[in-house]
């Protein structure tokens, strides 16, 4: 039997919380041991609407080599608590290293990019943010998988974005049933 796929959610204050509540969602009911990532200190972060969210764990001290797959959310300025927060850039570095499932929605991308990580790859990003792509090979599409890198381009594209995830980390089947149980009709 396979182990038990692990995913990392980071959160930041300022994250978009649907597009990081989505994906812990969808990755959960696919059976995946999801940590809900907190950057900063404290148990709470606040989002991007004020919604008050409790995350799993800190992400200073996490094990990253320990994840199948890490997600970085977007949001104003959660997106820019993420791309100063050394833990984040290590959790990215060591999922691209290893060929393991990196993902980011809506501004997050340009996180990415900033480290270098999306040159020569296909992605987008929220159309607020597509031009910070550096690198990239920017593709206009709501989800956007290059190998082990998928991107998504805002909230919108969070249903879609994280059932790609789920898909690609317990398979097409899981996707589907996911898709019939929470009644979405789309892609």
């Amino acid at each position: 039997m396979d182990a038990k796929k692990k995913a990392c959610v980071f959160f930041a204050d300022g994250t978009e919380e649907c597009e990081a509540l989505l994906v812990v969602d969808i990755l959960r009911r696919a059976g995946v041991d999801v940590t809900l990532a907190g950057v900063g200190e404290g148990p709470v972060r606040t989002s991007s609407h004020r919604v008050c969210v409790t995350v799993d764990a800190e992400a200073a001290g996490l094990d990253y080599d320990a994840f199948d797959a890490v997600v970085l959310p977007g949001g104003m300025p959660g997106t820019l608590n993420l791309a100063q927060s050394e833990d984040v850039a290590r959790a990215a570095r060591t999922a691209a290293a290893n060929g393991r499932l990196l993902a980011a929605v809506c501004a997050a991308p340009t996180v990415l990019a900033k480290l270098g990580l999306l040159a020569g790859r296909r992605a987008t990003a929220h159309h607020g943010f597509i031009d910070q792509l550096d690198g990239a090979v920017v593709v206009r599409e709501p989800v956007v998988q290059d190998g082990n890198l998928v991107t998504g381009w805002g909230l919108g594209a969070s249903i879609p974005f994280a059932l790609r995830l789920a898909a690609l980390l317990c398979g097409e089947e899981t996707a589907a049933h996911i898709r019939t149980a929470i009644g979405y009709l789309g892609e």
